[in-house]
């Protein structure tokens, strides 16, 4: 038992870091009215802004991916940290809509350097036969980080001063704390190579995983495209049509979506990988109706319960799509299938997010929301009906054989 403390100990001390970094992307969530009343701009401009982040983390994943690969996982991760660190400066010099735009873009080269190579670095650092505990301690640091900067900032922001200043100060605090934690724990890439050695990566679809991807990635794009709705109109639609301006409710209700992926993540174990990605998606399609009613009759009950399902619906889906790619690729592509699979996630955070933002200003914020769930409504649906009638476990079989 002694033995394996140390093991676990640097895994449980890499996965905090990894939460710290993550956390810094969604501090700003609760503080866009706030930016709104003090810069004056549109709700699609919030969009662009919050879209900003899935950008810089998708160039990241194509370009530099695999980086952490070749010069080690702890140097990668340094570079996150710093770029998570100049996100917080931004912020606080913030004095126009410039500097939003800039502290978005390094908070998306942030995440995308340590998406990866944390997640690597985590199960790498854990004892021999630990992989179970290792993926829980990497999906709970990843979406829990996500869940815990909205809940510190609104917090902070509702009954704290400085409202626009205090959750970042916090955040490069924690920021330095992780880089002090880095630094003391252990370089597992042993062989390391120089940044030049470092080559930027192309989607990769092998014929013999495109009828795994179409649902997989179908899923994956809807999800996170419900919670990048979910992170950037859901403070808007509670101020203008809730009458809530309360910023700790506004995070807490964020934080809920990202809390309870981490619940279908982990559930997975229970209701198997094969059946998750289907559950998952039969969850994403309630989380939709719900945020529909949500928008539709103005019910604070329906957002929360969106939040609820709608997150379980994701974590689920996601990692059964995650399992079923990986499972079905070539050992020498499955990092490049896997990316491209990220790829496509990411850029459901993006492009649903500013099409929503395109329509507030000529059919409001309730119609918008509506439009976006029932495009991906469509898009979910029709992912399960096609693993309905091709199940996974005939699609792997065949690609095994």
């Amino acid at each position: 038992m002694d033995g394996r403390r140390p093991g676990w100990r640097a895994c449980v001390l890499s996965g905090a870091v990894f939460a710290v970094c993550m956390a810094g992307t969604t501090l700003p969530t609760p503080l866009y009215p706030l930016y709104q009343d003090e810069f004056g701009f549109s709700e699609l401009t919030v969009t662009v802004v919050y879209a900003l982040y899935a950008f810089a983390v998708i160039g990241v994943l194509l370009l530099v991916g695999d980086a952490s690969d070749a010069v080690g996982r702890r140097p990668v991760l340094l570079c996150g940290l710093g770029f998570a660190a100049l996100s917080a400066v931004c912020f606080l010099s913030a004095t126009g809509l410039g500097w939003l735009y800039a502290g978005r873009l390094l908070s998306g080269l942030s995440a995308g350097l340590f998406t990866g190579a944390a997640t690597a670095y985590v199960m790498e650092l854990a004892p021999e036969g630990g992989a179970s505990r290792a993926t829980f301690v990497a999906t709970a640091a990843n979406m829990g980080g996500l869940g815990c900067g909205p809940l510190l900032s609104g917090v902070l922001a509702e009954y704290a001063p400085w409202p626009l200043y205090l959750p970042f100060v916090t955040h490069l605090a924690l920021v330095a704390a992780s880089a002090a934690v880095l630094l003391g724990l252990t370089e597992t890439v042993r062989e390391r190579q120089p940044l030049r050695a470092v080559r930027s990566q192309r989607p990769a679809l092998p014929p013999q995983v495109r009828a795994v991807f179409g649902p997989a990635a179908t899923a994956s794009f809807v999800g996170f495209a419900l919670f990048g709705v979910f992170t950037s109109v859901s403070p808007a639609f509670l101020v203008e049509s809730l009458d809530v301006d309360d910023h700790a409710v506004s995070g807490l209700i964020v934080a809920l979506a990202f809390f309870s992926s981490t619940a279908g993540q982990l559930a997975v174990g229970r209701v198997g990988v094969r059946r998750s990605l289907p559950l998952g998606c039969a969850g994403l399609l309630a989380g939709l109706a719900l945020l529909a009613g949500a928008l539709r009759w103005d019910q604070m009950a329906l957002l929360i319960a969106s939040a609820l399902i709608g997150g379980i619906g994701q974590g689920l889906a996601f990692r059964g799509a995650l399992s079923d790619v990986a499972e079905a690729s070539p050992a020498h592509q499955r990092a490049a299938v896997i990316s491209t699979l990220f790829v496509v996630a990411y850029a459901g955070i993006s492009l649903p997010v500013i099409g929503v933002g395109l329509l507030t200003g000529p059919i409001g914020l309730e119609g918008a929301g509506l439009v976006f769930i029932a495009c991906m409504a469509v898009l979910v649906v029709t992912a399960a009906v096609y693993l309905v009638r091709r199940p996974a476990p005939a699609r792997v079989e065949r690609v095994r054989s």
